[in-house]
């Protein structure tokens, strides 16, 4: 029985939904241009550890204040 609905719907919705714009992204298969060296690597790294952990480090360093109500 699901097979059976399953097989109506994916015959049913391309048609209730007309014609529409299929999106595909751009993606390279090749090897990059340039080398990223291990310099730059550990930036990236670093940036991106500080702009999860950034935010979060704040909240928890500053949670007293956050609790205090005046």
């Amino acid at each position: 029985m699901p097979l059976l609905l399953r097989t109506i719907a994916g015959r049913a919705v391309p048609a209730l939904r007309g014609h529409t714009v299929s999106q595909r992204a751009s993606v390279y298969t090749r090897p990059a241009k340039e080398k990223i060296g291990p310099v730059e690597t550990a930036i990236g790294l670093g940036m991106f550890s500080l702009a999860i952990l950034g935010p979060s480090g704040w909240i928890l360093a500053h949670l007293e204040d956050y609790k205090k109500k005046e």
